[in-house]
């Protein structure tokens, strides 16, 4: 089922790298043709191979984004929550989807048609610099995923993804875990053991995990973890 948006819609849209960089006119052109949709808990929005007829911005709830490797393994490209917007690139090449794309939880995305971005830089050619912009920071976030796969041991992933979900400013924080362990376990690119196994290095920064919630006794000790540059230096955080 899918509605017009709201006001409060509207603000998240105009909260999303697709539209943080449009001029409020142009951005209401856009937003005057999309529409939101509602997902319950795994219910999938498209799979891969689909072709990309919409940019979506998530306004509530938790989307996944996946592929089925050929052994049969699911391997989570990115997990996406209030305000982060996916499938710019596709939508604008008109190509199909590379991944699949499944509710975590119950959701609310608002979508936007290809069509009216595309014919939104036909009509107003000023829009590119804003809309490749978007793109842009599409891919530089793939760019520092592959960094943390390649780069970072699993104790600094899990680190850097527990930061996320603090307060900004916080000296300590008690976080809750948007989603179940294997889904996290798949984000963070390592097997439910090796999580487990991260979580326990984290008990000696104060770190505490329940099977729903996260207690952070020092922050600023797991900000120097996530960002130490070699395992030695990660060594002497711990």
């Amino acid at each position: 089922m899918s509605r017009k948006l709201s006001t409060a819609h509207r603000r998240i849209a105009c909260q999303s790298r697709l539209f943080a960089s449009l001029p409020p006119d142009l951005s209401g052109l856009l937003l005057d043709a999309a529409h939101v949709l509602r997902l319950d808990r795994g219910q999938v929005l498209f799979q891969h191979g689909d072709d990309a007829t919409a940019i979506h911005i998530v306004a509530q709830g938790w989307i996944k984004l996946y592929r089925i490797a050929p052994n049969g393994a699911e391997a989570v490209v990115g997990v996406m929550t209030r305000g982060q917007s996916f499938g710019e690139p596709m939508a604008l090449r008109q190509a199909a989807y590379p991944v699949s794309a499944e509710a975590v939880t119950g959701c609310e995305l608002i979508a936007v048609p290809a069509h009216a971005v595309l014919d939104l830089l036909k009509t107003h050619p000023e829009a590119a610099i804003s809309i490749l912009s978007a793109v842009f920071m599409h891919l530089q976030g793939l760019v520092e995923q592959i960094e943390q796969l390649k780069a970072r041991s699993g104790a600094q992933r899990v680190a850097e993804f527990l930061l996320e979900l603090c307060p900004p400013g916080a000296d300590s924080a008690t976080v809750v875990l948007p989603y179940d362990k294997a889904l996290i376990a798949g984000r963070l690119g390592m097997k439910p053991e090796s999580l487990s196994r991260a979580f326990a290095r984290l008990r000696d920064l104060g770190v505490r995990v329940n099977q729903s919630s996260a207690a952070i006794a020092s922050v600023s000790r797991l900000e120097e973890l996530a960002q130490a540059e070699a395992f030695g230096a990660m060594n002497r955080v711990i």
